[in-house]
């Protein structure tokens, strides 16, 4: 919805809304930008990644390919060497995690309308003179979504298998500490939110002109369906939780406090 304008044609006003619907935006702004600072920093920090007693790899460095990586923390082996200090095990990863997020259906909305005020809010005038949509470079890049969904797949279930390594006691056998629990939480939240995915759903159901024929893929697709209708919880709950646990871990690894233990 456009600004109101004159009998001139001149835009008289921004919006004429007066609730205070500037802060969502700025509250998005906020929250991204935290965490992106986290990360950065998380990232280029490079230890306290890996609890080996209680077994916990903090996600941000999950999976570890790199041979830089602390022992015991590569549970699928170092396919990339040492390159150097400033190139950390993570950015072997974080591109396709980074690509499925920001070319996500939610977090466009949400950076598009914190960041590039295209549009701020529902019927608020945006301050740009042309729309473009995705059809030009970079925002054309925005399609590859669906591409970057089949390594976040594979990102998840990596770090589920992570999560059943932390099932290990400290003395040996079963176990189970606070940081385990934390990891469950976090990967379900994580699957969740990535077959919630618009693209996931399409995946499932798309194409497909008789439902009627297809019982078991419509079922499927009325599951997905009602989580894609939580996408935007889900998208920031997933956020919290990653960055949560990655901060437990690091916690944890850098002896700050001990990991309280459940069971062994």
């Amino acid at each position: 919805m456009s600004a109101p304008t004159t009998t001139s044609g001149q835009r008289r006003a921004r919006t004429l809304r007066t609730d205070r619907w500037w802060l969502p935006p700025l509250g998005t702004a906020l929250g991204l930008s935290a965490f992106v600072i986290y990360g950065l920093v998380r990232t280029f920090m490079n230890q306290w990644y890996w609890a080996p007693d209680q077994h916990y790899l903090a996600p941000f460095f999950s999976p570890c390919l790199s041979e830089a990586c602390v022992p015991g923390a590569s549970h699928l082996g170092t396919p990339f060497p040492d390159l150097a200090p400033w190139v950390p095990p993570p950015v072997f990863v974080l591109p396709f995690v980074l690509g499925f997020r920001l070319t996500c259906y939610y977090y466009r909305k949400a950076y598009y309308r914190a960041f590039w005020a295209a549009p701020p809010a529902c019927a608020v005038t945006e301050p740009h003179r042309r729309y473009t949509g995705e059809s030009r470079f970079p925002l054309i890049l925005q399609n590859s979504h669906r591409y970057f969904f089949y390594t976040a797949l594979l990102v998840a279930a990596v770090l589920t298998y992570d999560t059943v390594l932390a099932f290990q006691g400290v003395n040996g056998g079963f176990g189970i500490g606070l940081g385990t629990l934390l990891m469950v939480v976090n990967v379900v939240l994580l699957w969740a939110y990535t077959l919630s995915c618009h693209s996931c759903r399409h995946l499932i159901g798309g194409r497909i002109n008789h439902f009627s024929k297809h019982p078991v893929r419509y079922r499927m697709w009325t599951w997905v369906s009602g989580l894609n209708g939580r996408h935007m919880s889900l998208a920031w709950a997933s956020l919290v939780s990653v960055a949560l646990v990655d901060l437990y871990v690091m916690l944890v690894a850098a002896g700050a406090f001990p990991d309280p233990r459940l069971i062994n």
